[in-house]
């Protein structure tokens, strides 16, 4: 496969606050770059975290416009485009040029998260700034959001995944299966302990064997922040975020006269 000419992944994974403030000033820069140039300009896709960090910060900009892409409805991952508040009425809306990806391949002996997914890519020269939300087909592999010119890139190639070799293969936006958009739904649950896993679990609806596994894995993140410890405590409050499951938002914690912990979360 040809060397991928993109940039190199952060060592952290672009998690710490030091990674994520220097993703902010580079974007700061570039929102400085459109105000004065009046040239729109589409950034890499964001984490959810830092895309409402930024939003934040550049939305106290008046003379700029933020507008956002993830080449599906309900995307997490989303491209900013910035645009001065002069030239959103007089030019019309820059195509973000988003594709599909289709990852195909045989999971059924060794079956992948979207983190895997992701990793593979990355491992194939993908940068992280290319890749948008991806979801699993089941053990056949998975399908995502891309870049135009990263999946031109990739298609018709060969790459892996864990121990599984698949295909790269191109694909309009509209031929994507994106997995439906959740309602949110109040849980109730008692459980032992507010371990990450077992909430999570509960929550999910994934056994907790394979759960702590892919926490292990760095699948879960708490408030956006990827745990890999499965007795990591959790607290009403916080939120639990799945890729590809959705997330979960913890309303209330009591314990029961048994000592245990009854639950109330809401699935979005």
């Amino acid at each position: 496969m040809p060397v991928h000419p993109s940039e190199e992944p952060l060592a952290d994974g672009g998690h710490r606050p030091r990674a994520i403030e220097q993703q902010l000033v580079a974007l700061e820069a570039e929102a400085a770059e459109t105000l004065r140039t009046w040239e729109p300009r589409w950034t890499p896709f964001l984490d959810p975290w830092v895309r409402r960090e930024a939003e934040v910060r550049l939305g106290a900009l008046s003379d700029l416009h933020l507008s956002s892409d993830g080449g599906t409805s309900g995307a997490v991952r989303r491209r900013l485009l910035m645009r001065r508040q002069e030239a959103v009425e007089a030019e019309s809306l820059p195509a973000a040029d988003l594709v599909g990806l289709e990852i195909s391949g045989n999971f059924l002996f060794d079956p992948a998260t979207p983190a895997d997914m992701r990793e593979g890519l990355h491992q194939a020269g993908a940068a992280p700034g290319e890749v948008g939300d991806l979801w699993l087909r089941g053990d056949r592999g998975a399908q995502g959001v891309m870049t135009e010119s990263l999946a031109a890139w990739l298609d018709g190639c060969l790459g892996q995944v864990r121990s599984v070799e698949v295909r790269f293969e191109r694909r309009p936006l509209s031929e994507l299966r994106c997995p439906p958009e959740r309602a949110p739904r109040t849980l109730q649950t008692v459980e032992a302990s507010l371990r990450l896993d077992a909430v999570a679990s509960a929550g999910f609806g994934i056994s907790r064997t394979r759960l702590a596994e892919w926490i292990r894995q760095g699948a879960l993140r708490v408030d956006w922040r990827p745990i890999h410890s499965p007795s990591h405590p959790v607290k009403p409050g916080q939120r639990i975020q799945m890729e590809g499951r959705g997330e979960l938002e913890i309303n209330a914690a009591s314990p029961t006269q048994r000592g245990r912990w009854r639950i109330q979360m809401t699935r979005r």
